[in-house]
């Protein structure tokens, strides 16, 4: 990414009140033949020859390397604007070499971390205002590509394909960005939560389960089997409530933290990622969670499977960040439908 053009950042040489305007553009640094005259404390007819045998010998590429900047100069009483050269940081390294210069490995040292902290910083502002945008523009661009691209026949029906994945999963592509960065937040749009499951309802769901399971022989008799009224803690756990406020007010908090608990609090002797995964989804059925405005799930068998095995793989201290990635798969418009 390239740094802004024409900013400028002072650069004054260490043990000295002598300084020059360093200007940062194209992910290098910028002096002119005064500016380096100056860093090196070098005539400029000393500064030009090197620069000449520097191009000459064929160390460097003159076009590559310089670039011509209006300036505005005071002529007299006249203000006349003048092309100016500017040399890059390869260029100034390399006369620094020549003049055997001290302060020529000081400049390279301190310009390649002025360099490097600026590309950063703009990159976390881009990225901050992209964010900052939001993921409906994010999504409405990536659609408008597609249909532009499919109306006008400019990709094969491979082509389409890739673009109906890209499009359709457009939102799914920055929460795992997000999710790998730890930077998840928690979504803005919630729903409250006006039923609960207690104790004897998640019982008696979980015999009717199990019955279902041994009858296939996909369960064993220890599925479902209780350890010292852990179930209740958990269902207990996600209802409690401070100063008269619940601590997990929302659809989306509840049910990410009811199926966080069950797998990883390991309250049964066997089973505790069906049954999580089946309170789960019991909890957003009764709450009307379920499903988008579309009537479509909004997480399928699939990514069930995936978020019950990715919670019993994650670590402890990622449990907020667990949380989080629950609560934004279950919040609205999850995936964009149609191109």
């Amino acid at each position: 990414m390239a740094l802004a053009n024409g900013q400028l950042v002072f650069y004054r040489m260490p043990g000295t009140k002598i300084g020059v305007s360093v200007r940062l553009e194209g992910e290098t640094a910028w002096l002119t033949l005064d500016q380096m005259a100056t860093l090196f404390q070098r005539d400029k007819s000393v500064i030009s020859r090197h620069l000449r045998n520097v191009y000459q010998n064929g160390e460097l590429v003159r076009k590559a390397t310089v670039a011509k900047n209006a300036t505005v100069q005071k002529e007299g009483r006249r203000r006349v604007e003048r092309l100016i050269e500017s040399y890059n940081l390869d260029a100034i390294i390399s006369v620094g070499y020549r003049v055997n210069s001290k302060r020529g490995t000081q400049f390279r040292i301190w310009a390649t971390r002025t360099i490097r902290d600026h590309l950063i910083q703009g990159y976390t502002l881009h990225e901050r205002r992209l964010r900052e945008r939001g993921v409906a523009e994010l999504e409405q661009a990536v659609q408008l590509l597609a249909r532009t691209l499919t109306n006008q026949a400019g990709v094969s029906q491979e082509g389409k394909g890739v673009l109906d994945i890209v499009s359709g999963y457009a939102r799914s592509w920055l929460l795992l960005q997000q999710y790998d960065e730890n930077r998840l937040g928690i979504p803005e749009k919630r729903h409250p939560a006006k039923v609960s499951i207690n104790y004897d309802q998640a019982r008696e769901a979980i015999a009717t389960l199990k019955a279902r399971l041994l009858e296939r022989g996909q369960a064993s008799a220890l599925f479902g089997q209780e350890r010292g009224g852990q179930l209740a803690g958990i269902l207990g756990s996600i209802e409690q409530s401070f100063d008269g406020e619940s601590l997990y007010p929302s659809i989306e908090e509840k049910a990410a933290h009811l199926l966080y608990f069950v797998i990883k609090d390991h309250p049964f002797s066997d089973g505790n990622k069906r049954i999580g995964s089946f309170l789960f989804i019991l909890f957003l059925r009764a709450n009307g969670g379920l499903n988008d405005a579309t009537g479509a799930p909004k997480i399928n068998d699939n990514a069930l499977v995936a978020l019950a095995l990715l919670t019993a793989e994650s670590q402890a201290q990622n449990k907020d960040l667990m949380i989080r990635l629950i609560m934004n798969l279950l919040a609205e418009n999850t995936r964009s439908r149609g191109t």
